[in-house]
């Protein structure tokens, strides 16, 4: 069974004291050790007296770190340069931690972390933050009627959802932003507007800084460069980043109507992106479509 790291990714080692050690040997060494690749292992800080390191993977195998911290301590003290003592720890906040175990903490910590990571997942998911975007809003020049609205429906199913700040037409600061409520356990990102054909429209690329393989299924296409259209068709969009789905509704009310409706039980169920996206985009194919029809 594998658990979920719930971003919590850092591992410290202290105290622990190096002289000329090759950081490169620390990191492969510690990849061999817990059975992972190579890559996936950095040192991202070295003290004077502990080092972090970064496991960048999502999910691990609990008897591939339980209880290692006696062998990779005694494979670190074979490096050249580096010194591990007998107080020398391996700490971490998330599901790392049970690198540092003894046998016979190792089951009831078992036991706890997959109770916490339940909870943690039950938790996470019914936390929404809201995004309104475009400089119409950010003007004042219309009314955000898609924060209000978002928000009552989903709260009358259990959620908690926040409303943040208008957000430019840029495609740094929307995935900056989408990204801070990611890491502060939101469990759906919404931003709303910005998804159409024109070079202002940014949320689409924004989402898919943050997830390379976003699902954006398109609305409707158009021949690239014509009238103002700089890009070839109205995209929606469902990224995830770890737990957290980051989801592209277009601007119009009665859009975001349709698209939410269509999406909340898929959320509910926890549906893949691909799933959530192209039930998106086919309640929205016939609507937008026939706008573009003449």
């Amino acid at each position: 069974m594998s658990l979920n790291m719930l971003n919590k990714t850092e591992v410290w080692i202290g105290p622990i004291k190096l002289e000329n050690a090759n950081l490169t040997d620390i990191a492969r060494l510690t990849a061999e050790v817990l059975s992972l690749p190579s890559d996936k292992v950095l040192v991202v800080d070295v003290r004077e007296d502990h080092i972090s390191l970064d496991i960048l993977i999502e999910e691990i195998e609990p008897s591939a770190i339980m209880g290692k911290k006696k062998i990779l301590l005694e494979r670190l003290s074979s490096i050249k340069g580096c010194n591990v003592f007998e107080e020398t720890r391996i700490c971490s906040h998330g599901i790392l931690g049970i690198i540092d175990l003894d046998e016979a903490e190792i089951k009831e910590s078992m036991r706890m972390s997959e109770e916490m990571s339940v909870q943690i997942k039950n938790k996470v998911i019914k936390r929404v933050k809201v995004f309104p975007t475009g400089f119409e809003l950010k003007k004042g020049m219309i009314e955000d009627t898609n924060s209000i609205y978002i928000k009552d429906e989903l709260e009358k199913s259990g959620y908690k959802v926040d409303i943040g700040q208008v957000l430019d037409d840029d495609v740094d600061l929307i995935s900056g932003n989408i990204r801070r409520a990611v890491n502060d356990g939101y469990g759906i990102v919404i931003t709303t507007g910005g998804v159409g054909a024109e070079d202002k429209d940014k949320t689409v690329e924004a989402i898919g800084k943050i997830d390379p393989d976003v699902a954006s299924p398109y609305i409707v296409k158009f021949e690239k460069g014509t009238g103002r259209h700089v890009k070839d068709g109205v995209r929606v969009a469902v990224g995830k980043s770890g737990l957290s789905y980051i989801i592209a509704f277009p601007g119009p009310n009665d859009e975001v109507r349709l698209a939410l409706k269509a999406i909340k039980p898929l959320l509910e169920a926890n549906q893949d992106k691909h799933v959530i996206a192209n039930a998106m985009a086919h309640v929205l194919k016939h609507k937008i479509g026939n706008k573009f029809k003449h």
